[in-house]
């Protein structure tokens, strides 16, 4: 089995601290400002398509989640991603129930035809945007990560795309090399918008990062090993919550390990 240094990615985040601008939804945006501050990053959250495209020249990468989305919103999604790319800063996109509804649909298309760095979704969005599947149940994924394995691989060759499928193993792919993390907790799922908030982290590993897919890979494991230590302490939802983000601020980059021992459990391979 290769393996990767994670340890250095995390510390990378940490020591540059890079500007996240984040076009999200209502929802999330608490919770990724919040977690972004914990991991060591610093979040924006700038919608209005009058200065989008500019705040995002001025980032160290863009994330765009089309979770509460509205035409407007859509359009500064478009002029910012255009305005990412032409400065050359990675952006991600989320698409949040991507399959749900034609508008949902369309939007999706729109933006993966600028050519994101990386996407991250659940497995139904992933086969949704990749066109082989309905999209799950509104923002609930009805597929295992295993199911979208094929998806992802087909989506991140015709795109150019990482494609990071999140789920109770998450799968990493950028048609070359796969990589499965296995980590994280059960409760996870019963924190709202605690996926949103990992495009956010996906986003901060991408900032100055010389290799995309290994710097996904490195959030998906970083996030992993905060969600196993929350879960050591909390008796709920709302107590996860809190030790999450105090397991993020206390993030150690050694215990980002590329062993199966440790807290994040990793598995690279080559893309089918």
């Amino acid at each position: 089995m290769q393996s990767l240094d994670y340890a250095s990615h995390l510390a990378r985040v940490r020591a540059t601290t890079p500007l996240i601008h984040n076009i999200t939804n209502h929802v999330a945006m608490n919770t990724m400002a919040n977690v972004l501050l914990a991991l060591g990053a610093s979040p924006a959250m700038v919608h209005a398509r009058e200065e989008a495209a500019e705040f995002a020249a001025l980032a160290g990468a863009l994330t765009l989640n089309i979770g509460t989305l509205s035409p407007h919103w859509l359009d500064a999604m478009d002029d910012a991603a255009r305005a990412a790319i032409a400065a050359g800063t990675p952006w991600v996109l989320d698409p949040v129930a991507v399959g749900a509804t034609r508008f949902r649909r369309e939007a999706g298309a729109r933006l993966l035809a600028l050519g994101p760095t990386a996407i991250r979704g659940n497995a139904s969005e992933i086969l949704a945007l990749a066109r082989q599947g309905g999209g799950g149940r509104g923002v609930d994924s009805t597929d295992t990560a295993a199911s979208a394995e094929r998806a992802a691989v087909t989506l991140a060759r015709d795109s150019g795309a990482v494609v990071a499928v999140t789920g109770e193993v998450d799968l990493v792919t950028d048609g070359r090399r796969l990589a499965r993390v296995a980590g994280g907790h059960a409760l996870m799922p019963r924190v709202t918008t605690l996926g949103c908030a990992l495009t956010g982290v996906v986003g901060a590993f991408l900032a100055d990062a010389e290799d995309p897919f290994e710097a996904t890979v490195a959030a998906l494991a970083a996030y992993a090993a905060a969600g196993e230590t929350a879960g050591d302490t909390a008796t709920g939802p709302g107590s996860f919550a809190v030790a999450f983000l105090d397991a993020l601020y206390a993030l150690d980059p050694d215990t980002l390990a590329t062993t199966p021992t440790g807290h994040a459990r990793l598995e690279l391979t080559d893309a089918p």
